[in-house]
């Protein structure tokens, strides 16, 4: 009819940008001419920038002028569990919702990318078949029988954990399921992935190394999928958005890395137990030495722990282990860290054309300060944590409560004056080797090794017996499956010890387990010989001894004593500035004035210097809270100063 208007339809939607715009404000009201789902990503104007936002729920017409959505990104929403975890981390780490998406969003989602065809190429090696001993059976049939929820699965080394992960994979995926499998390193992707690639096809890899583009088509696989999908990768493998998601696995689910440092800090294991309650799915974390913290939260929810006390080979045959006393110098002829035996060692692996694996905790190679005749080292006496060396001052700090004292002159236990401070690094170590064995083909594998000569692109060369000798540091003693592998070398067993942690001494025992497990998996003898100023540690001991409880016993009554998790939450909170005066005045204000908000059972230590002062061109002082609730602590984030303070809830390490 003529002289009739027609008001054309509107939906109303919120939309969270995945950049922040208003403290305080995730998200914005915005229009559409056709109704959109929660969790559909979509481009938005805000101001004169074009930002990619997420729909996180439809609202009613509001009472002032919104305005349009500029497109969407991608048909497809991300699976409503993503929302739910999205959400979920904003509340608990307290932290703005975009800084959530630019974790959870890969880079580059409006850029259209050409479908790559390349497939993953598995190293060649025999094709397994799995016997299950009645642990294993156990183990399977336990989780395949049960409802969704998180289950510990503590296997010693060798057990056959990753032969039990494929086994759910397998039944989740012929039940419909996608899968997620999480490793701890980038490293160890290329074994699990050539383990995995035995019995699945088109296996989604992703990591951080991988390029922009090629993390986003790996990303819209998984978004677009029709079937069920595999997807293995680190960390951030567990964003992919799979709808319909039965099982998520986390291998070595100890280790550190699966804590992000950078905000969100969040940890992979609280977020995987929470998108496996909002998916429905099964959460499994497995380890040999399981966190002290996991495995008590498990006893004390009464979440399944379930073990594998034995090796999943009945012929294989225990390590020889051998411990070397470094205070005694006798054992130090030929090397002045290399021990005798450890040198004969090697000489024989190289004639029998046999490797050799040397293991070094690189980040304990900081100065440590030890009595070189019994092997002694100053603890703090409120924190029970190693004190730290500051040769300006020539003290001997802690860097959790500010405890000081002068370094001592002599040794307090035997009146030695043989106090040093030393650290020995991989470098070091590498140069060495090449002098004393200079037809050998060695190979180091840390941080700092350049990207063509990391493990993951020489892992075939290594599995196949063409390196002889290969040191490390933490990455080596995670997973690593070695069949010519036959000597397990560690420099310094308790230079991790040294670290003014409450974590150090059970990373310490974390390590020498998983590096004593690389041998020992076969019928053929091969032997561990491990270097220590600190023989008689209970680190060193149970780790060596591979006996998680008693360590864990022992661990609980130190965390106990000293209050520490897990019967206490923990927040640090970081001063960052230009100056050392700056950072030391506004760490004493927020001090003053947080004992003045805090709940009174918050405990306030500090502030005293970080454990890296100074970084980047800025000075560093933090303190450190201790709370038996954790929300005496999240109440606290709010109250903050805006700027110049980094803060992190539910920290593993205060370094």
């Amino acid at each position: 009819m003529l002289g009739v208007e027609y008001t054309k339809l509107m939906y109303y939607y919120e939309v969270a940008p995945n950049q922040i715009i208003r403290s305080g404000t995730d998200s914005f009201t915005y229009n559409y001419e056709t109704p959109l789902k929660i969790g559909q990503l979509v481009l938005v104007e805000v101001g004169k920038k074009k930002l990619t936002g997420m729909v996180i729920r439809k609202v009613d017409p509001p009472s002032y002028t919104t305005k349009p959505i500029l497109s969407i990104i991608e048909p497809q929403p991300l699976p409503l569990a993503t929302v739910k975890l999205s959400q979920w981390l904003r509340d608990y780490y307290k932290t703005p919702l975009a800084s959530v998406l630019q974790t959870v969003l890969p880079r580059g989602l409006t850029v259209k990318r050409r479908v790559s065809s390349r497939k993953n190429v598995p190293v060649e090696r025999d094709r397994t078949s799995f016997v299950f001993n009645d642990d294993q059976a156990a183990v399977i049939a336990k989780i395949d029988s049960s409802e969704a929820g998180t289950f510990l699965l503590q296997g010693v080394t060798g057990s056959g954990k990753t032969a039990i992960y494929i086994e759910l994979a397998k039944r989740a995926i012929d039940s419909g399921k996608s899968v997620i499998i999480l490793v701890p390193e980038i490293a160890l992707t290329t074994q699990i992935i050539a383990d995995f690639a035995q019995f699945f096809q088109d296996i989604i890899v992703t990591h951080s190394r991988a390029g922009e583009a090629e993390r986003h088509l790996a990303w819209q696989q998984a978004l677009n999928a029709t079937t069920p999908q595999l997807v293995i990768g680190p960390r951030s493998a567990l964003f992919s958005p799979l709808k319909n998601l039965g099982l998520i696995v986390i291998d070595e689910a100890h280790e550190p890395s699966f804590k992000q440092e950078q905000a969100p800090r969040y940890s992979a294991l609280r977020a995987a137990t929470m998108l496996g309650r909002f998916a429905k799915a099964k959460v499994v974390f497995g380890s040999a030495t399981p966190a002290v913290v996991d495995r008590y939260l498990a006893e004390q929810t009464g979440r399944p722990i379930l073990k594998l006390a034995e090796r999943a080979r009945k012929d294989a045959a225990a390590p020889t282990i051998e411990l070397v006393d470094m205070t005694k110098r006798h054992n130090f002829k030929r090397h002045r860290f290399l021990s005798n035996n450890l040198l004969s060692s090697i000489e024989a692996n190289l004639a029998e054309h046999r490797q050799t694996l040397i293991f070094h905790n690189r980040r304990g190679s900081a100065a440590t300060t030890l009595c070189e005749n019994c092997g002694w080292t100053a603890l703090c006496p409120n924190c029970f944590v190693p004190l730290t060396l500051h040769s300006d001052s020539y003290s001997l700090s802690c860097h959790i409560c500010g405890f000081s004292q002068p370094v001592p002159k002599s040794c307090p236990v035997c009146s030695s004056v043989d106090i040093i401070h030393k650290g020995i690094g991989t470098k070091l170590i590498e140069a060495e080797l090449n002098k004393i064995f200079t037809q050998a083909k060695i190979a180091r594998f840390d941080s700092d090794t350049e990207s063509d000569k990391s493990l993951d692109k020489l892992y075939e060369q290594l599995y196949k017996g063409e390196i002889d000798i290969a040191i490390g540091t933490q990455v080596v003693a995670k997973g690593l499956d070695l069949p010519r592998l036959n000597t397990v070398g560690v420099i310094q067993a308790d230079s991790g010890l040294a670290l003014p942690d409450f974590g150090a001494s059970e990373r310490a025992f974390q390590l020498l387990s998983q590096v004593v497990g690389r041998v020992g998996r076969s019928a053929l003898p091969t032997n561990v010989i491990v270097q220590s100023y600190q023989p008689t540690h209970p680190s060193v001991v149970y780790g060596l001894a591979q006996n998680y409880e008693a360590f864990y016993n022992y661990v609980l009554a130190e965390r106990a004593k000293a209050h520490f998790p897990p019967f206490v939450h923990l927040m640090k909170l970081t001063a960052v500035y230009k100056t050392e005066a700056g950072a030391i005045r506004a760490s004493k204000e927020l001090a003053k004035q947080l004992k003045q908000q805090a709940n009174p059972q918050v405990q306030i230590l500090g502030p005293t210097p970080s454990f890296y002062e100074r970084l980047h061109g800025t000075y560093r002082w933090q303190l450190v809270l201790k709370s038996p609730r954790r929300e005496y602590l999240t109440d606290l984030v709010n109250k903050l100063p805006p700027a110049n303070w980094q803060y992190e809830l539910d920290p593993t390490s205060l370094l």
